[in-house]
């Protein structure tokens, strides 16, 4: 019960409760907040939220079908170890989309865009500067997201989105171990492209910014074993 009310958000009762409740479960298993292996119990979210226990079973549903919690019949619901596999096919198809997306707003980038871009960039350096490793993080994701909608490819993100949830539990591990001097730097070469109205340009920093995770995983998951399905690792 402890864990779950640490951070715990307020529920708006104007809005339905099963996707709050998935969004937050969601969000903490992502960034860290609750740890692989922890049991949640429909029983005891619903009293620490003061609801019903059946938007706490969707919720699991959902959070289920991402492979971020496994449920045992008779056993309960667990968060599971984070699938390398999953975060290997989840950075391949993302690189294929972004690449695509990048190209794309080197060629039809307004000044508008632009600036967009360089103030979410400046906010980045800020966000490194004083440490800030949570605040970067979705600085990160708002990147990314800025592109996908000046490129006028928002459903393409929305389908990334629920891909890449093992892939950003990766990130937040990441983030938290290294500073992100080099992912700065490497949005940085992705806008100075952009600027140039380089496509070519923008799609291999892109690329290159994508597979940093291959570089980084396996001191991750040396670092931080007990988040990673170790038969993965092994193997």
């Amino acid at each position: 019960m402890v864990e779950l009310m640490q951070n715990q958000k307020t529920i708006l009762t104007t809005e339905a409760v099963g996707p709050q409740i998935y969004k937050q479960l969601r969000d903490r298993i992502i960034i860290g907040d609750l740890l692989p292996g922890v049991r949640l119990s429909e029983t005891e979210i619903a009293s620490v939220y003061s609801i019903s226990r059946q938007p706490v079973r969707e919720a699991f549903i959902k959070l289920a079908e991402e492979e971020l919690v496994s449920v045992r019949p008779q056993r309960g619901t667990y968060i599971t170890r984070i699938s390398v596999s999953a975060v290997l096919a989840a950075r391949f198809i993302r690189e294929a989309v972004e690449a695509d997306i990048v190209r794309k707003v080197a060629e039809t980038v307004s000044a508008a865009g632009l600036n967009q871009l360089l103030c979410n960039l400046g906010q980045q350096e800020a966000a490194k500067d004083r440490g800030d490793a949570r605040a970067f993080m979705d600085l990160d994701d708002a990147f990314h997201r800025l592109l996908a909608q000046l490129a006028d490819e928002q459903n393409a993100w929305d389908f990334l989105e629920a891909l890449k949830s093992q892939m950003n539990r990766v990130r937040h591990i990441a983030v938290q171990q290294y500073v992100p001097e080099k992912l700065v730097v490497q949005h940085t070469d992705i806008l100075a492209a952009i600027q140039r109205r380089d496509p070519d340009a923008a799609e291999a920093a892109m690329r290159k910014h994508l597979r940093q995770v291959l570089m980084d995983l396996p001191d991750i998951a040396q670092a931080q074993p007990g988040f990673f399905d170790t038969e993965e690792i092994d193997t």
